[in-house]
């Protein structure tokens, strides 16, 4: 694999994983292993690794190895990730359906709950995510026009921050996630099939360019039946 890089190995260690390729041994191989399976360095190896913990997938163990941490069935977003839901793997299919898609001028009510200058012109969104044909998240959008310039439907169906970073060479900086519980209201009642549940998990996000300015707020809205959100932490050390 010539200039392997750190994404490629992390793809497919997680996909071994999720195939159940280690579970005898429930350890990944070791570094030297991977660096001659890979044809790569060191570093790159260790940094494929330290993603694949973030994500929660496995943990290093001083004097033992990379643990693979048993996985659960729900469906497992990790808290600080900055990419969108398309840059995410996951074992069910991932579609998007905008069912929504207008321009918008961000007035003073808006701009209370986004945090989006007043008078901002912004894009304004409602997609529905399905996995393998189960709508499970209502996203509501709003992207800066000045910054999202000449967003489509056919775009947001896909992935909006790869258009963004790659053919708009804006680079996404950092991102705020607020995650709350709400009562769900008639439009999560329509496009999800929330069965008795009368609440939804919000993620709230708040998206930063290079630059610092704020270009995104966006709700995702969940079923709470179906998600969890991880963020994969050491045991203190106790001196």
């Amino acid at each position: 694999m010539p200039n392997v890089k750190f994404k490629d190995i992390y793809q497919v260690l997680k996909d071994n994983i999720d195939n159940c390729k280690y579970d005898a041994s429930m350890m990944l191989p070791t570094e030297m292993e991977l660096i001659e399976t890979f044809s790569c360095s060191r570093n790159t190896v260790r940094r494929s690794i330290s993603e694949l913990s973030k994500d929660g997938y496995v943990k290093s163990v001083k004097g033992k190895g990379v643990i693979i941490l048993e996985s659960r069935e729900s469906i497992e977003l990790p808290i600080g990730n900055l990419l969108g839901l398309q840059e995410l793997h996951f074992k069910k299919k991932l579609t998007t359906s905008v069912v929504n898609f207008s321009k918008i001028i961000i007035d003073e009510s808006l701009s209370k709950k986004t945090a989006l200058k007043l008078n901002t012109e912004v894009y304004h969104l409602h997609r529905i995510r399905y996995f393998d044909n189960e709508p499970i998240i209502l996203d509501v959008n709003y992207f800066s026009s000045d910054v999202v310039k000449d967003l489509t439907i056919e775009i947001a169906q896909n992935s909006i921050y790869e258009y963004i970073e790659k053919k708009l060479n804006t680079k996404i900086l950092a991102s705020k996630k607020v995650i709350v519980v709400e009562h769900a209201t008639e439009l999560d009642k329509n496009f999800l099939d929330l069965g008795t549940y009368d609440c939804v998990a919000v993620v709230k996000t708040y998206a930063y360019t290079d630059s610092g300015k704020l270009f995104e707020y966006t709700e995702s809205r969940h079923r709470p039946d179906k998600f969890v959100f991880v963020e994969a932490s050491s045991i203190r050390k106790v001196k």
